[in-house]
């Protein structure tokens, strides 16, 4: 048991118990031992960091230099030892022959594919692409797209070819932040367009799942640069605080992918709920803003200490405020922090020990902005 296991169990536990037959399902997840960043993920640690959602997930190689057909036989052996809690997708690199790895992978049991743009430096209106979509589109298989840190805006070209290939579901990874300011309003035109939730930053949740139908969003955490149980964390809070009800969250937490990675057609779970109407609460607002700027810094390994102290001087209220309960919860949250990162000897590695340690930072950003949702009963009384 990691040291945030009961933080966790303490947080998503009251929130799943609201959401009755609910199946999780991670659309975004790595192995891998040769990403030129430095992160390192095996199969076991995958399955060990999905294993207190009881969760399956898609998972995909890291990136690989050398090239993908090693990796994908891996990543498909993996999945067909791990008792059908992985589901393989295969990755490809436009530059690199791709349709017929991708055949070889789809024969061997592979269920859909992963590209990415910034890591193997092509965009989406690449030839290659378009070869890649049309035999996803032959055979139904999911494309999952990153859509992330360092991804020019790619929500053009990619509803292009949804436009183009009807059959091949188009997932744009981490909450697609290069386009979802004007995205989300064209996705009724694209019922095979989705996002998944893999990213870090509560706002950008909150806007996607106010301003996307919950149809089109799909959970996910990014492992092993996010850990599961946290993300399903930041998902469930950000989309009670956005309105969605608890059958539209089922939904978006794995109902929806399952029927994705079986060639069925989407589910439709209603309209987006639109913008909040209540007005914003600038005191944790304040709050917000110092540990985003904080978490911002450590996920790339700079210095974060000086934001982290102002987000906890900015919880420092009246004991009568309206926000007080809030805001002695996420001091709590900030103090557990600073109590795990002193125990971690390199928090520039990329790693689940690392995110561990940023566990409860992206914990107290996520209640500063859900101020809907109630804290946890055991910060309540903190």
């Amino acid at each position: 048991m990691s040291e945030t296991d009961p933080l966790v169990a303490q947080w998503l536990e009251p929130l799943l118990a609201d959401l009755p037959g609910v199946a999780l399902v991670d659309a975004h997840t790595h192995i891998g031992s040769n990403d030129p960043d430095g992160a390192r993920c095996t199969a076991e640690q995958l399955l060990a960091l999905l294993d207190p959602l009881g969760a399956s997930a898609v998972v995909f190689p890291m990136q690989e230099p050398g090239g993908y057909a090693r990796a994908n036989d891996a990543v498909i052996a993996a999945a067909a030892s791990s008792e059908r809690r992985l589901v393989p997708f295969c990755r490809l690199d436009p530059a690199g022959d791709p349709v017929p790895e991708a055949s070889r992978c789809l024969e061997r049991g592979a269920r859909g594919i992963k590209l990415h743009p910034r890591a193997e430096a092509f965009e989406l209106d690449h030839e290659q692409v378009r070869e890649i979509f049309a035999f996803a589109d032959a055979n139904r298989l999911p494309v999952l797209i990153h859509a992330g840190r360092g991804t020019p805006a790619l929500g053009t070209h990619a509803l292009e070819l949804a436009a183009e290939f009807p059959h091949a579901p188009i997932i744009l990874a981490h909450a697609a932040v290069s386009d979802v300011s004007w995205l989300c309003e064209r996705l009724p035109e694209h019922p095979n367009v989705f996002i998944d939730t893999a990213w870090w930053n509560p706002l950008d949740l909150v806007t996607l799942f106010a301003l996307a139908p919950p149809g089109r969003i799909l959970f996910a955490s990014d492992a092993p640069y996010g850990t599961p149980a946290i993300n399903a964390i930041l998902t469930v809070r950000c989309a009670l605080q956005a309105g969605l009800s608890a059958e539209q969250i089922t939904v978006v937490a794995g109902r929806q992918l399952e029927r994705l990675l079986a060639g069925q057609g989407p589910l439709d779970a209603g309209p987006a709920p639109g913008p909040p109407s209540a007005p914003r609460d600038l005191i944790l607002d304040r709050t917000f803003t110092y540990l985003a700027m904080a978490l911002g810094r450590l996920i790339v390994g700079a210095p974060g200490e000086e934001m982290v102290a102002l987000a906890r001087l900015g919880c420092t209220v009246d004991e009568a405020a309206p926000q007080a309960q809030t805001c002695q919860a996420i001091a709590a949250l900030i103090d557990l922090n600073t109590q795990l990162a002193t125990n971690l000897a390199d928090l520039t590695v990329p790693s689940p020990q690392r995110l561990a340690a940023l566990g409860p930072l992206l914990l107290a950003a996520t209640l500063a902005a859900t101020p809907r949702v109630p804290v946890p009963v055991a910060f309540a009384a903190v």
